[in-house]
């Protein structure tokens, strides 16, 4: 087995771009994942595992090929390449390389009466993270973003989303080709916007509907508004007129949830 102890390796180089550059995993297609959770996560995802990096005394080879697969490529590292690669304070001892999936809305598979949640220009991994983990929660049909600002494969959606990155089924694609496939599957569109909006509990929410939020400084923009089936509204009752987008996700994805009977 490949053993690598130095932080100057050009592997350990290259794993460091693919942290800290959404360009790196692009261009190679990998990007990486730390935690054991995450990588039994990613696996039953259906995601790729190439490599498997891992410290013995932290987690033995047996456990490794067990989480990643027999046929995984295995390399043993010290503590101090671990440390340099490790992006949570938590210390598992094993980071995995895995192959990115397509996010094409035409490889999105929808059942017939899809609930599906759209983030619109999202910026925040936080954020992003947290809608994942209540889409995973609720069991959505498809989590689509539109107009994407962060990479999907940053290390801080990974962790936020505790591996709910990869147990939602997840495309992306421009404000106008969201809507357009919308359309394509006759899904209403219900829009969280504070103009023409009706109360978010009075509709319905039981035929293919995307419940559709934007980020919290901007909102929607005037595309979606145009587009919706009905725009709607968590009425607020203190001081401020809106809260954090992945709270009124929540609300919005639960109440859709409970009207469908689950």
């Amino acid at each position: 087995m490949k053993q690598i102890t130095s932080a100057q390796n050009p592997l350990i180089k290259n794993l460091v771009q693919l942290q800290e550059k959404a360009k790196a995993r692009r261009q190679s297609g990998t990007f990486l994942i730390e935690g054991q959770r995450e990588i039994e996560l990613a696996r039953k995802g259906g995601y790729e595992i190439e490599t498997a990096l891992f410290v013995e005394g932290m987690v033995t080879e047996t456990e490794v090929k067990s989480l990643a697969g027999r046929q995984t490529e295995l390399i043993e590292i010290s503590r101090e390449v671990y440390q340099k690669l490790a992006y949570r304070d938590t210390t598992e001892g094993i980071i995995a390389i895995a192959k990115t999936k397509s996010l094409k809305l035409e490889d999105l598979k929808l059942g017939d009466n899809p609930l599906v949640l759209v983030m619109e220009a999202t910026e925040k991994p936080g954020n992003i993270g947290a809608m994942l983990r209540t889409a995973d929660a609720a069991k959505l049909d498809a989590v689509i973003i539109a107009d994407p600002k962060s990479d999907l494969y940053n290390p801080n959606i990974v962790r936020s989303s505790v591996g709910c990155l990869f147990t939602n089924n997840i495309a992306a694609g421009t404000t106008e080709e969201v809507i357009a496939f919308l359309r394509s599957k006759n899904i209403n569109i219900y829009c969280a916007t504070l103009q023409d909006s009706a109360p978010y509990h009075t509709q319905d929410y039981t035929a293919p509907s995307a419940l559709v939020v934007g980020t919290e400084a901007t909102g929607l923009t005037d595309e979606w508004r145009m587009a919706s089936t009905k725009n709607i509204i968590i009425p607020m009752q203190g001081a401020i007129d809106s809260m954090n987008v992945s709270v009124a996700a929540a609300i919005l994805i639960f109440e859709a949830k409970r009207q469908r009977g689950f």
